[in-house]
Order: structure tokens, then C-alpha cells, then sequence
């Protein structure tokens, strides 16, 4: 059972869990853990359900450890809290931008039914680590859920100003806020105030996952020259859990430090609004411009010598 420790001088809680200590952890050398997540004993793959906790949620068909499930959700081993479940998001090893945008509606729609499953019981805070810099254990793509009672404090931000607009319609706003505390960090937020993420609508989700898989494409993209840490693509993700919900992005293209630990300040080396600008392409378009002017230049220069092209 999770125990929950206050800290009186800040008003923050610390959960002490310790049965997460035995999870497993497929960068481990340890050569049990090895052969136990070796690519054939993944136990999110399908042929594996069998060696996972009970299944409790599936898009697709068959019950249970029967194949044919598209979304899953299972309970996890090693939870946080007294509520803590896992969401495979596909059986593939695929990224959830990967997916295809009809399968990706799947997966948001298994996070609003389990949202609206458990918020009676308390705060319900839907979370993706992607990537071993993120603090992702196993390999195979998954979401968690996690439910945090009602007088717990917890320090989410709450949504503030909406600037810095990489793109904007009737249903949602994707910006990087001025107050970003990570390179690229981006927030998806509803434009319906008020609202609830378990209130939002299937069309809302068609939409949301198109302008997702746009982002985390361009993400993706500017991680090949911007990441300062050596590691893959990685990122984290939360759905905030109270009123004027958001999605925030945070792609992890640097390391936290002592710095950070010891301030609480955080250290964004890039300036939101460029970053805004460069995940709306216009960092590419000038470059492209740049381009051709020189093609254009380098032409002209020739035609000088008497050279056609």
C-alpha cells in the first residue's frame, strides 16, 4: 500500500512505494532480467499476455491473455499507488506518433474511459515516459495511469497564457508556453474552459490526435540536431487531471543537474518563442529560401561566364 509522507515547510507529499524497487528494467545487465525481456518474452507483445497482471480494459477482440487486442490495460506490477495501471498502446513496438492516426484515437479513447472509470476515487493522472532518458523501463511503448487522492497536494501547473502559437483551431491550442521549463516543451490545451479531459468528445479526439502526430513528427525531427544528450528520441508526457485540462509535452534534449536540484529553478537554454517558431517550420522555410537564393545567385554567376545551365 502507498504511504504518503508530508513534507511540513513546502506542502508537498513524498510517496514511499516501495515494491517499485523490483521492477524490471530491460537496460539491467543482469542476464535474468535479460532473458526475461529478451524480444520474444516481452511481456507487453502479443503470444505473452500470459505474463502480465490480469487484464482489466481491451480495444479489439478476445478477453483476458487471449490475442487480439488492439489497446490494453492491465494493472501494474510494481505500482505507485493503491491505483496504478499500465496502457499498451499497440502490440506493435511503435511510438505512438507512428501509429496510424485511427489507432491512435483508439489509444486516446482507452485514456479518457479510464479517466472517467477512477475520477470519483481521487486526482487521475495519465503519464508516458518514452525512452530510457525518460524513465522508461521497458522498451515496448506504454502509457500509465495513477490515481492520487483528492487531499494530496500535487504541483502540477495549472494552465496559464496561452502564447507563443504553433497552431490553433475550434477545438485545442498548441503553444510553448513562456514560462517553459524545458527546450521544446509544448502544451496541447482544450479551448472548451472548464472542461475536464474525460469530457472530451470523440470528434475533439480526432482532431487532438492529428495535431499530435504533427508534433511529435517535428520533435522528432529537431532532436537529430538539438538534443544535447547522446541518448534517442525521449520524452515525457502528462494529461492534466483537474479543469482546463492540457496535455504537456516535454522532450528531453538536456540533462537536469545540481543546479536544478538544489534551486528548484530550472535552466531552458532555448527561448520558447524560437522553438514555437521552428515546430511551425519556419526555421525550414527560411532555410529553404536561403536556398534557393543561393541556387539563384550561384545561376546568375554563371550565366556572367557565359554558362546555361
Amino acid at each position: 500500500m502507498a504511504k504518503y509522507v508530508p513534507d511540513i515547510t513546502s506542502d508537498r507529499w513524498v510517496i514511499i512505494a516501495d515494491g517499485r524497487d523490483g521492477r524490471p528494467d530491460e537496460e539491467s545487465k543482469d542476464s535474468e532480467v535479460d532473458d526475461a525481456l529478451s524480444t520474444n518474452k516481452c511481456p507487453f507483445c502479443p503470444g505473452n499476455e500470459n505474463m502480465t497482471t490480469e487484464e482489466i480494459y481491451r480495444i479489439g477482440t478476445g478477453t483476458g491473455f487471449d490475442p487480439g487486442w488492439e489497446v490494453r490495460v492491465i494493472p501494474n506490477k510494481y505500482p505507485i499507488t493503491d491505483i496504478h495501471e499500465i496502457i499498451i498502446h499497440s502490440p506493435k513496438e511503435e511510438d505512438l506518433h507512428h501509429l496510424t492516426k485511427d489507432h491512435l484515437i483508439k489509444v486516446f479513447q482507452t485514456y479518457r474511459n479510464r479517466y472517467n472509470q477512477h475520477s470519483s476515487k481521487g486526482q487521475v493522472i495519465i503519464f508516458c515516459n518514452r525512452g530510457e532518458h525518460a524513465g522508461a523501463s521497458i522498451k515496448h511503448p506504454h502509457s500509465q495511469l495513477v490515481v492520487i487522492p483528492d487531499q494530496i497536494n500535487i504541483s502540477s501547473l495549472s494552465l496559464e497564457t496561452i502564447d507563443n502559437i504553433v497552431e490553433q483551431n475550434e477545438y485545442f491550442n498548441l503553444f510553448c508556453p513562456d514560462f517553459s521549463q524545458w527546450p521544446y516543451e509544448a502544451w496541447l490545451s482544450s479551448a472548451r474552459k472548464d472542461s475536464l479531459f474525460g469530457e472530451v468528445t470523440d470528434d475533439e479526439i480526432g482532431t487532438l490526435a492529428e495535431m499530435y502526430i504533427r508534433l511529435m513528427f517535428r520533435l522528432e525531427e529537431i532532436h537529430k540536431t538539438k538534443s544535447k544528450t547522446g541518448h534517442e528520441f525521449s520524452y515525457n508526457f502528462y494529461i492534466y487531471p483537474k479543469k482546463n485540462w492540457y496535455i504537456r509535452i516535454i522532450p528531453r534534449f538536456v540533462y537536469r543537474a545540481g543546479f536544478e536540484l538544489g534551486t528548484g529553478l530550472s535552466v531552458n537554454p532555448f527561448d520558447p518563442a524560437d522553438a514555437a517558431a521552428d515546430l511551425r517550420g519556419e526555421a525550414v522555410v527560411d532555410s529553404c529560401k536561403t536556398q534557393e537564393d543561393e541556387v539563384a545567385r550561384l545561376k546568375n554567376k554563371l550565366k556572367e561566364f557565359g554558362i546555361e545551365e
